[in-house]
Parts: structure tokens; C-alpha cells; sequence
């Protein structure tokens, strides 16, 4: 018996691992790391996180997606951000954060739109096309979260790309739970899970390359 449970665990994480890295290989194509390559995308969603972490030290997933945000926008790799995230209290606003601390690194408010019904990837990704009505765009989070997204992009025949944001020197527990994330994904796109709020379309005007 123990052998079999033993058997069986090291089954279901050999699972766990193989749809992990098929995820990584099927958008690897969609990823980009550095900045040259990257085309001209009108907009670009910001994935949102939490501002600081439970030590009250600020969350550095955090301040290196906005550094890649800001570096988009002066590289004119995209004209205009849509900062999606969790609003789920009058003292949580991610979307909010997001928009005082870009403006405070200068980039101008007319650049900035916000999704405040960004509960989660799927709710970022699906919204910034059916609501937003964005035809083609770029994705701003870590690599791990980017392909996560793109993954959910591809399914739903969204065009979309990513920049990777830079990686924290340790996430190893926060890759373990990506698996998960993963693993769960693929779940709520088997079974059709939409977004928890999808009105009427709200199109953002479409800025010219600048």
C-alpha cells in the first residue's frame, strides 16, 4: 500500500510537471524577453499584484512590472496601458496603486486606462478583447504569469503577446503555486469559466504609434 501511494504521487507530479512545461512550450513563440524584438502593440495590459508584500515591504513583482510598463511606453513599444487587477475593497485597488505610481514615474495620465474587474488572469485577458475591445495587444508580467495568460489568450483566439518583466531573485515557492494555477487554468478553460463580470462593451480609443 505504501508503495502504491508512494507510486501514485510521484505519477501525479510527474503530471503536474509535464502539463506545466507543455503550457511553457505552447506560447514560447508569444514570450519576449528582451526589447528589441518586441513588436508595436497599441496597448499593453499590466497583470495586476499586490502593492506590498505581508512584511510590509513592497512587492518586488510589483515595482519590476511597472518598470517594464514604464519602459514600454518610453521605448514607444506600446502608446497606451490597461491596468487590470483586483478591486475587491475600498483599501485594495490594484488598478489604483498601479495608476498613482506610474503617474509618479511620469508616464501621462491620458496613457493610463483602468480594469477594475481584473479578479484574475482569465478576467484580464478575456476583458481587455470583449470589453475593451482591444483586437491585438501586449501582456506585462513575470515570464512564469505571462505564459499562464497566453495560454488563455491562444484558447480564446486573442491576439496577444508578452514581455516578460524581470524575475525576483527568490520565487521558488510562487513557481510551485503557478503549477497549480496552471493545472486550474486548463480546468476552467475545459469547462467554459468566464469572467465574473463581462458587460457592455466599453472600447478604449486606439492610439496612433507614437
Amino acid at each position: 500500500m505504501i508503495r502504491f501511494i508512494g507510486g501514485l504521487g510521484t505519477f501525479l507530479i510527474l503530471i503536474c510537471l509535464l502539463i506545466d512545461q507543455s503550457i511553457s512550450f505552447y506560447v514560447r513563440d508569444r514570450v519576449f524577453e528582451h526589447i528589441e524584438p518586441l513588436p508595436y502593440r497599441p496597448y499593453a495590459i499590466v497583470l495586476g499584484t499586490s502593492k506590498y508584500v505581508a512584511t510590509g515591504k513592497t512587492n518586488d513583482y510589483y515595482t519590476h512590472r511597472l518598470a517594464a510598463a514604464k519602459m514600454l511606453i518610453d521605448k514607444q513599444k506600446v502608446s497606451a496601458l490597461l491596468l487590470s487587477g483586483d478591486n475587491r475593497t475600498l483599501q485594495y485597488n490594484e488598478p489604483r496603486n498601479m495608476f498613482r505610481d506610474l503617474r509618479k514615474m511620469g508616464v501621462p495620465e491620458d496613457r493610463l486606462f483602468q480594469d477594475f474587474a481584473g479578479f484574475r488572469t482569465l478576467d484580464s485577458v478575456i476583458r481587455a478583447n470583449k470589453v475593451f475591445q482591444l483586437p491585438a495587444y501586449t501582456i506585462i508580467s513575470q515570464k512564469f504569469h505571462c505564459e499562464r495568460a497566453l495560454l488563455i489568450a491562444k484558447y480564446h483566439d486573442i491576439d496577444a503577446i508578452c514581455f516578460a518583466a524581470n524575475q525576483p531573485e527568490t520565487y521558488l515557492g510562487t513557481r510551485v503555486r503557478e503549477i497549480f494555477a496552471r493545472i486550474k487554468a486548463l480546468f476552467d478553460l475545459m469547462f467554459g469559466v468566464q469572467p465574473y463580470f463581462l458587460g457592455e462593451p466599453e472600447p478604449l480609443p486606439l492610439p496612433e504609434n507614437q
